[in-house]
């Protein structure tokens, strides 16, 4: 996070593929991006007093940054909605959702690679599929890897299903470099967009991970921090693979006794059913008044207190969304807070694109608990139903602890 730094309002675009949308042109050279990525990774190491960075020279730097960031709304927007249109034709079974990346974890990246440059951040624009199983996410990479005759060139693709990940994280990643005919559109040709495709246990993973990472105050999508939860989550990555009869995670074992007795072993010392259930007992999912059409989303979730409040905005109030975000960004500098501005087809979808979010991890648990009770059954799971809060929000489990097994 950015400490002791409040930012002023900035644009962050997004919208549905049912709306045109705002468009912002990248209006900075590379040099300057990046310097401006440089300035924000050392604020992010140091903060701003200590790393000497003045207010007037940190406000250009947010003003260069929020401008780049912007810039790739529109390109991502188009290569969502092919995803969403190709998904449709192929898949029975999907869901496709679209994010900008917020500025903290711009911050967090550049601090973690230190030789990246922010011009050649590949993930600024990102839209995932969930898809209904492996077979269909297969057929989707194969199509967009040899078949599709779309003009995005494809920069790289990474096969995390074939070649899982240590952390067990799985999933097809595609990097597009936008490219258009048309001469409005070509001051984004070249800006890079990411597109995942995954199947629904494998969202299920990530978002547990990413679930216990915020309520714990651990970079654990980054394979940062308790050397206990990663094992844990390395282990269940290998489970799900093997459910899904593909690839199992590096170093973890290849016999599923072996396997399931150590997931016991960690899933038993960091009581891990009990911190799951808590942390969505905890949320109080608070939505506001929801304008009719909504297609673009404000979540806020603050772990701490367990309060999700979810803002609803129609396409022709992206700039108030778009205001409301950057104030939520400078508002939680510093915390364990954290605010996304997302792009569904409507709310019914919202808890199932961001179930990290409402801390559902509800899927995930039933893939553990079958796979411990050496039974793998079938898994419906209700959809999730946003509801205002009543009552005080429960207590939410606190970080886990270093106990050592009995």
């Amino acid at each position: 996070m950015i400490h002791g730094v409040t930012a002023p309002p900035a644009a962050v675009e997004g919208c549905s593929p049912q709306h045109d949308m705002a468009r912002v042109e990248p209006e900075y050279d590379r040099e300057a991006i990046n310097r401006a990525g440089t300035l924000l990774r050392e604020v992010e190491r140091h903060g701003r007093v200590e790393a000497k960075v003045d207010l007037q020279q940190y406000w250009g730097a947010l003003d260069v940054i929020n401008n780049w960031r912007s810039s790739h709304a529109y390109p991502l927007n188009a290569i969502q909605v092919t995803l969403r249109g190709t998904a449709r034709r192929r898949a029975g079974k999907y869901l496709v959702a679209q994010r900008i990346k917020r500025l903290s974890s711009i911050s967090h990246k550049l601090d973690r690679f230190e030789s990246m440059r922010l011009s050649q951040m590949q993930d600024l624009g990102g839209c995932r599929a969930i898809l209904g199983g492996v077979a269909e996410v297969q057929d989707l990479a194969q199509y967009y890897g040899k078949m599709s005759r779309q003009k995005h060139e494809i920069a790289t693709v990474d096969d995390y299903i074939d070649k899982p990940k240590a952390s067990g994280y799985r999933g097809v990643h595609f990097i597009f470099k936008y490219h258009s005919d048309i001469k409005a559109n070509q001051s984004y040709n070249g800006l890079k967009i990411e597109m995942q495709l995954r199947s629904r246990y494998q969202h299920a993973w990530a978002t547990a991970v990413e679930t216990v990472g915020m309520f714990s105050g651990q970079a654990l999508k980054s394979s940062l921090g308790s050397e206990e939860w990663q094992r844990f989550f390395s282990l269940m990555g290998s489970v799900v693979a093997m459910r899904e009869k593909l690839p199992l995670v590096p170093d973890t074992p290849t016999q599923r006794v072996p396997l399931l007795a150590e997931l016991a072993e960690y899933a038993g010392r960091l009581n891990v059913a009990d911190r799951l259930h808590g942390y969505r007992s905890a949320v109080k999912a608070m939505q506001q008044p929801t304008q009719s059409g909504a297609s673009y989303f404000l979540l806020q979730l603050d772990p701490t207190q367990g309060t999700l409040s979810v803002t609803g905005y129609r396409a022709e109030n992206i700039a108030e969304a778009s205001k409301k975000y950057a104030e939520a960004e400078a508002a939680q500098a510093g915390s364990n807070a954290d605010s996304v501005p997302v792009s569904v087809e409507s709310v019914t979808n919202l808890g199932r694109a961001y179930p990290n979010y409402f801390a559902d991890t509800r899927v995930f648990l039933q893939l553990m608990q079958q796979a411990l009770s050496g039974h793998s059954r079938g898994i419906v799971v209700p959809e999730v139903h946003i509801e205002p809060p009543v009552g005080p929000a429960p207590r939410v489990p606190g970080p886990p602890t270093n106990s050592k097994i009995e």
